[in-house]
């Protein structure tokens, strides 16, 4: 596959600007580059999602103009998504299997599906029901069964973009095996990842992009994470997180004593102290149950038994809107499903969550509103033409920077951040550990959920392990390292 000197314009910005890669038969080509480097773009136009408006596309030596998705199944390219859209309300098999859809006459084969989907998830694997809904899927499974939806289209190239954001250490691995599977067969896989120990242990190849342009193409062995950084955002960067330069006070802000949940086989008995001007890490495996907890924390789940204090008064809280009042805010980790609204602007999404401070005898001051939501997203570079460019528009990092914004304007004592950097490059990570460094700072206190190693030790004041809905553990800083962190998060999976 080539491309060549792609084009692809919208209105405000040059998304890409003569861009080329050439990816082999067999091969792992991997995909870098910041956040708005055009990586998605790119992948859009050769899915037939967006049509370039220059340069030209040759698969197999003949050039083609791919002018939809369906053609480009077609023609043998799959794409897995980074921000997944499956029909929550429909089984598994139907989502893999939609628009073709075995047939016995002119009925759909209901026994036939089940059976194809079965021989999908045992050639990859996967131990999930085909009839299940997909809506009841953790991101995890629904990753995996978008791999196993790509794997049945038998493609010649299968785009990869970010598979790995919602899965284990163990899952990743799952995934190289597949991917190794593939390539036995000769299909080429195009991986788009920011995790740089991945692409150095799976790919073949690697390209970089910035701002829309192509820097170059280099052969994996002959790179190392450091001339990766330098090359993405074309600067050397010598430290992963930033200085810490504040200290966590011993007041306890927040907590929370014998939290559970009405469901048997979610959180129970959780209890932790919040310090104020501190940032806790909460590690654990998927199914520990975290993000179920800080949800209950922020209303959008039941209580069971427990309680939550806040500077030594109890909070009643019934729903978001009841935390919101008390200060607390919570980054959720689908951006997608449960954070951006996706039609709306930059400027709405920004300011949604503090809309009552703009409004004057039931009309809106749009002015403030607008001054708001550009310095909000200022403090974190967004990157976006206007505040008026709807955020669906924006890559996966920068809407990721629009809803940090919209919880930075609600001046929240507490903030609470699940997986806050997925999907997000590591310039733009280093640009949120700094903000959430300024605002521990400033006294606020910060729950930082992080399925990722490295940024768990490296950010959190303390870390808060748990298992299968309970807590493991509770690790200072300085006696908290990945050995200690796995040893309580599998604590009673042994």
């Amino acid at each position: 596959m080539e491309m060549k000197n792609i084009t692809k314009v919208f209105p405000g910005v040059k998304a890409l600007d003569n861009v080329s890669i050439t990816v082999k038969k067999g091969s792992v080509h991997a995909l870098m580059g910041e956040n708005g480097a055009g990586k998605s773009t790119l992948m859009k136009c050769l899915f037939g999602i967006y049509h370039e408006d220059g340069g030209e596309i040759i698969l197999d030596g003949k050039p083609e103009k791919i002018m939809s998705s369906k053609q480009a199944l077609d023609l043998g390219v799959s794409m897995i998504h980074q921000e997944l859209h499956p029909i929550r309300f429909r089984p598994v098999m139907e989502n893999i299997w939609l628009g073709r859809f075995p047939k016995k006459w002119i009925v759909v084969d209901k026994k036939k599906m089940i059976q194809k989907t079965k021989e999908l998830f045992e050639e990859v694997d996967l131990d999930v029901d085909p009839q299940a809904l997909a809506g009841t899927l953790s991101p995890s499974s629904l990753q995996l069964v978008e791999i196993a939806k790509a794997v049945s289209y038998h493609s010649k190239i299968i785009i990869m973009d970010e598979p790995t954001s919602s899965l284990t250490e163990n899952e990743t691995q799952h995934l190289f095996k597949i991917i190794r599977q593939l390539q036995a067969k000769g299909c080429a896989i195009i991986y788009i990842s920011h995790k740089m120990e991945e692409i150095l242990k799976i790919s073949d190849e690697v390209t970089i992009m910035r701002d829309g342009q192509y820097v170059g193409t280099w052969d994996a062995k002959e790179l190392t994470t450091d001339l990766i950084i330098s090359r993405m955002v074309g600067r050397n960067m010598t430290n992963r997180f930033p200085p810490k330069e504040y200290t966590p006070s011993d007041e306890i802000i927040l907590n929370v004593d014998s939290l559970s949940s009405p469901l048997p086989k979610s959180f129970q008995n959780v209890s932790f102290g919040l310090r104020k001007g501190e940032i806790l890490g909460i590690g654990g495996l998927v199914g520990a149950q975290r993000t179920e907890v800080v949800e209950a924390i922020f209303g959008l789940r039941g209580i069971a038994a427990g309680t939550l204090t806040k500077n030594g008064k109890i909070m009643k809280i019934n729903s978001p809107r009841d935390a919101i009042k008390e200060k607390i805010a919570l980054l959720t980790e689908e951006r997608r499903a449960t954070g951006i609204f996706g039609i709306l602007s930059v400027l709405d999404n920004t300011v949604i969550a503090n809309q009552k401070k703009y409004a004057h005898f039931g009309v809106l001051r749009n002015s403030e509103r607008h001054r708001d939501a550009q310095r909000s997203n200022a403090e974190l570079k967004t990157k976006t033409p206007n505040m008026e460019e709807a955020i669906q528009n924006l890559s996966g990092g920068n809407q990721q920077k629009v809803l940090l914004a919209r919880w930075l304007l609600t001046d929240p004592d507490i903030l609470i951040l699940d997986e806050p950097t997925r999907g997000i490059d590591v310039g733009a990570k280093y640009e949120i550990y700094t903000i959430m460094h300024k605002l521990a700072g400033e006294g606020k206190s910060i729950i930082m959920i992080s399925s990722e190693m490295p940024e768990l030790l490296g950010m959190s004041d303390r870390i808060m392990v748990m298992c299968e809905g309970r807590v493991t553990g509770i690790l200072s800083s300085g006696e908290a390292d990945s050995v200690s962190v796995m040893n309580c998060a599998t604590k009673f999976m042994k």
